[in-house]
Order: structure tokens, then C-alpha cells, then sequence
């Protein structure tokens, strides 16, 4: 093994994000769409009963830490190792509640306090949109400047960062690259992440040798059931994807068949059609016979042989006439 671990395994991101309040907070100024007089100054972290719980399968791919700043703003940072569509749901659902919570000691709800959650994502969330950062915010639907600032969700799709540039938000760049540079297979760091004092910092905390043997086991724990929970997710993509596949072929078949029915119908309307039209030539045709022997008997120039023979009547039919 390397001379570091991963830092979003569990065990890492919590000791550098969950442990100091410095570089929780440098991670939120740097990830998170504040304003300069909007930065995050002095932070808390929230007392373990407020922390949302956690299902088996939550606990296996999902890391949260959370805090509160001296303004009173509520933060739940989270590493969210693989993604499924009730993921952001689940995220909407924990920043609702937390907003929520703080009618329990407000005095009023104008002292509401904002709820920012920043999620990693390291798994793709949207192969449709461009881009690896995504800002979600209540919005005005004609007018984008009318903002609820209540609830801001921020979703990071880790594998889809690539630096391009150090000069524009140069902390999310060190950030995001120590996140997705540095693992088990990293031999030596970028100078310009050793350079900078919070990421030198996290570094020296996933150093490999900083941790005991129980605590090792722990974190290749946690990275084999993020395994097993990408394979059963893989898995369950793979069932959805032939379960549609199987809806698509059902429903081209009754389309087909229908098509093939409303084929038969028309067919048949056909058919009927021409049978009508068939009918009513023959009837036509008898009129016009019948009227052609009244005329020639009327003529009294033929006999009734004669007017049978020229028209296909028979004498009795001419007679009758």
C-alpha cells in the first residue's frame, strides 16, 4: 500500500473534515457559492444525536460531516461514494429537516438561518449535463434574480473534475484535486498541494502511517463494502436497464399488433366498400336492363323473344313488365 490513503473513505474524510474546524471550513469557502461577505468565519460541529441516521447501506457509501457557523448556518458536507436517482431526494429531505429544526429555539422565523449542503458525488449523478458542479436553489421561474436562499444544495461530481485553470477559485482546485488525485497509489504529491498550508495539512493526515492497525482494518472495510455496494448497484442499473429493454420490445409488439389489427380493419372496410359498390353497379345495371325492355315494349316493334334476347331478360321477366 501507498504512502497515503484515500481521503474519501470514511475514517480519512472524517479526520480531516470532522476533526478541524480549519479545514472543514476552508473546504466550504472553497466549494460552496458564497459571497465574500458571505464567508465562513467560525464554525461548530453539530452534537452526534442531530446527525441524520443512517440506513446499513447509507453507512457503507455515504460520509457526512456537519457544522454550524457563528451566523448560525447550517452545513452538512457529504461523500457520496456511489449515486442512485433517491440520493438527491434523500439530500433534499436532511437539509429540509435541519432547516426545520431551527423553529425549536427561534424566535421567530425571520431568524432562520440558511441550510447549505455540499455534496461529493464519486460516481456520475448526470452524463446528460456539462460540467461537475451543480448549484440547486429555489428560484423565481421568470425572474432568476428572485432567490429563496433557504436551501442551497451543491452537488460535486468528483469524475468529471478536471483542472483547468489555478487562477479563478484557486481553493476548490487544490481541494477538488486533492480529493481525486490522492489515494493508496500515490507515490508523490503535486508541489503546488504541498505548497498550500490546509491541504499540506490533510495530507499529513492520510498518511498511512498516522494510523493503527484496528483503524486500518476499518478503512479497507469500508472500501470492500463500497465494492459490494457498487456491484449491487451496477447490478440493479443492469436489471432496471433490461426490465426497460423488455418494456420497450412489449410495447413495439402491441404496437405492432395494433397496427396489424387497424391493417385488417381497414382491409376489411376496403373489401365491404368494394362489395357496396359492387352491389350497387349490379342494381344499376338490372335498372337500366328493366328500363331499356319497358322502352322497346313500349315500342310494340319486338316481340317479347326478341326483347329477352336483346337485354338477357327472360320472356316471363319481359311479359311482367
Amino acid at each position: 500500500m501507498g504512502k497515503y490513503l484515500d481521503p474519501k473513505a470514511d475514517l480519512t474524510f472524517k479526520k480531516i473534515f470532522g476533526e478541524h474546524k480549519n479545514l472543514v471550513k476552508s473546504l466550504l469557502n472553497a466549494m460552496l457559492p458564497l459571497k465574500d461577505d458571505e464567508r465562513v468565519e467560525h464554525l461548530e460541529y453539530w452534537p452526534a444525536e442531530k446527525i441524520p441516521r443512517r440506513t446499513q447501506i447509507e453507512k457503507d457509501s455515504i460520509v457526512d460531516v456537519c457544522c454550524r457557523d457563528n451566523k448560525h448556518r447550517e452545513f452538512i458536507v457529504e461523500m457520496q461514494m456511489t449515486w442512485t436517482e433517491a440520493f438527491k431526494n434523500r439530500v433534499l429531505l436532511n437539509a429540509s429537516k435541519a432547516y426545520v429544526a431551527q423553529t425549536e429555539v427561534g424566535e421567530s422565523y425571520g431568524q432562520l438561518q440558511p441550510v447549505y449542503a455540499l455534496n461529493f458525488v464519486n460516481d456520475p449523478m448526470n452524463i446528460n449535463a456539462e460540467g461537475y458542479y451543480h448549484h440547486y436553489q429555489l428560484v423565481h421561474q421568470q425572474n432568476s434574480d428572485e432567490v429563496i436562499s433557504g436551501l442551497q444544495l451543491v452537488f460535486i461530481e468528483l469524475p468529471k473534475f478536471k483542472p483547468q485553470t489555478m487562477s479563478e477559485r484557486k481553493m476548490q482546485v487544490l481541494w477538488l484535486r486533492f480529493l481525486t488525485e490522492i489515494n493508496a497509489k500515490t507515490r508523490e504529491v503535486p508541489p503546488e498541494l504541498l505548497a498550500n498550508p490546509e491541504v499540506s495539512q490533510a495530507l499529513r493526515i492520510v498518511e498511512e502511517a498516522a494510523y493503527t492497525p484496528a483503524e486500518m482494518r476499518t478503512y479497507n472495510k469500508f472500501w470492500d463494502n463500497v465494492s459490494i455496494s457498487k456491484t449491487l448497484e451496477e447490478a440493479r442499473r443492469k436489471e432496471d436497464e433490461r426490465r426497460r429493454q423488455e418494456d420497450e420490445r412489449l410495447k413495439a409488439f402491441k404496437e405492432q399488433v395494433e397496427a396489424q389489427k387497424e391493417q385488417v380493419e381497414a382491409q376489411k372496410e376496403q373489401v365491404e366498400a368494394m362489395k357496396r359498390q359492387a352491389e350497387e353497379a349490379i342494381a344499376n345495371a338490372e335498372a337500366r336492363t328493366l328500363h331499356t325492355a319497358r322502352c322497346l315494349k313500349a315500342m310494340n316493334m319486338m316481340t317479347a323473344e326478341q326483347i329477352a334476347q336483346a337485354t338477357g331478360l327472360t320472356v316471363q321477366q319481359v311479359e311482367s313488365l
